[in-house]
């Protein structure tokens, strides 16, 4: 099914990943909890990357004012299902895997039912209610998740596993929707959802092949008005 000494010839030749690593990836069954700025480019990435089964989820619709940032989407696109959209060209761009759409919005209880039949779960959304419920989610069922945040010119991600910091444990209790600034209000700079969400895939292709470390109790922090990265760690 894997186009092995073709399409991932880059991967082959990697210490670290090699036929084996490929494998495993071929193997990978990963859940993409968004389909807007942060999911496109980690949906685009795992797919190039030959992960066998990425399913996406998200019950929006593409709207004009996504098109800044959320890559994966058209001009064509507007007004359609965002899971279908970014579907149709992750199939388009490699052929061999499986993509499963999951039109609708969830609720904790449906992110515990459809993690069960994925191997690591990827937070790709842009809401605070959002990221504490897969959080809450993903703990409870015992599922590792690989979290970023944007917001006007600055982004996060940190991977969590089973026992390691979570994002209660790094940003405290859930803010009221009144206290948190938002993308809609004071805006985002599109390369910077960019670069968070290559990160975010970057991590889920590390976890899928175990080489080199994790963002596991520690959170990376990017400034692109300084270029500064800080990895810090969590206690």
């Amino acid at each position: 099914m894997f186009d092995t000494q073709g399409r991932y010839s880059r991967h082959l030749l990697l210490e670290g990943i090699g036929q084996e690593g490929q494998e495993k990836i071929g193997r990978g069954r990963v859940l993409i909890v968004g389909a807007g700025g942060l999911g496109s480019p980690v949906a685009l990435y795992l797919a190039a990357a030959g992960v066998g089964t990425i399913g996406i989820a998200d019950g929006d619709t593409v709207d004009v004012t996504n098109l800044q940032r959320q890559v994966i989407h058209s001009t064509n696109d507007v007004d359609k299902a965002k899971v279908t959209s970014a579907a149709r060209k992750m199939r388009n761009l490699n052929p061999d895997i499986k993509v499963v759409e999951h039109k609708e919005f969830l609720d904790g209880k449906r992110i515990v039912e459809l993690a069960e039949d994925y191997d690591i779960v990827v937070d790709a959304t842009d809401s605070y209610q959002s990221k504490y419920m897969i959080n809450d989610a993903c703990v409870k069922a015992g599922k590792p998740f690989v979290h970023g945040g944007v917001l006007r010119y600055e982004g996060n991600v940190f991977t969590h596993l089973p026992g390691t910091a979570d994002y209660r444990t790094i940003f405290g209790e859930e803010p009221t929707a009144t206290h948190v600034p938002t993308a809609s209000t004071v805006g985002v700079l599109g390369t910077v959802v960019g670069v968070i969400g290559t990160i975010q895939a970057t991590e889920v292709i590390k976890w899928l092949t175990g080489v080199g470390e994790l963002l596991t109790d520690s959170i990376l922090t990017f400034n692109a008005l300084t270029w500064q990265f800080n990895k810090i760690k969590i206690r």
